[in-house]
């Protein structure tokens, strides 16, 4: 899945005129709406990610969020005022439950719909900065990479953490401060303050 989170990155992101008018175009030209459907594909990838599903559904649960990502494309009606980010959204995440229930016979582990809730006023640099860090974070030392993935992805308290790495809790917290302040320093480096 990493090598797709590569390609996404080199993907241009669309500025908000440029996406306006692809909207405009979308009906019409294959081109602007196979440009639409690249740019939100991170989106897929990031809803697969917030799952709690064995690796080797991945790749199905990615095609099923894509087939979605593609309805959602072509039934979008940008008149309504409706962001597409708030659309997709419970389509794609519908889709992959719809297909998870079918391929595990029973429902899957729920995402916490709170950290998931996608809301109209969603915005571009919102949508952006979860693309961002997701990729971000795998470019972590293995060690804080995994316990970012545990407590802020899988929800998991510092100390089931801590009992399942073997590792001591306070060692948890230090790992999760500094995977912290990384990010924050690859993100936004501008508002990275050096303490004298």
């Amino acid at each position: 899945m990493s090598g797709r989170w590569d390609e996404e990155q080199n993907q241009l992101r669309l500025s908000p005129e440029k996406e306006e008018m692809l909207w405009a175009r979308c009906h019409l030209d294959d081109d602007a709406r196979e440009e639409l459907i690249i740019s939100y594909r991170p989106l897929v990838f990031w809803l697969a990610q917030k799952f709690y599903v064995s690796p080797s559904l991945y790749p199905d649960l990615i095609q099923e969020g894509m087939v979605a990502l593609i309805k959602s494309v072509d039934k979008f009606e940008p008149e309504r005022q409706l962001k597409f980010t708030t659309y997709a959204f419970y389509r794609i995440k519908g889709q992959m439950v719809n297909f998870l229930q079918r391929s595990e016979a029973k429902a899957p582990i729920p995402m916490d719909d709170e950290d998931m809730r996608i809301q109209d006023n969603f915005s571009y640099e919102t949508y952006d900065l979860l693309l961002t860090l997701s990729q971000e974070i795998k470019n972590l030392p293995d060690r804080e990479g995994e316990i970012v993935r545990e407590m802020f992805y899988k929800g998991r308290e510092a100390k089931e953490v801590a009992d399942k790495q073997d590792l001591d809790i306070s060692h948890v917290y230090r790992l999760r401060r500094n995977a912290v302040a990384r990010l924050r320093s690859w993100i936004f480096p501008d508002h990275t303050t050096k303490k004298t």
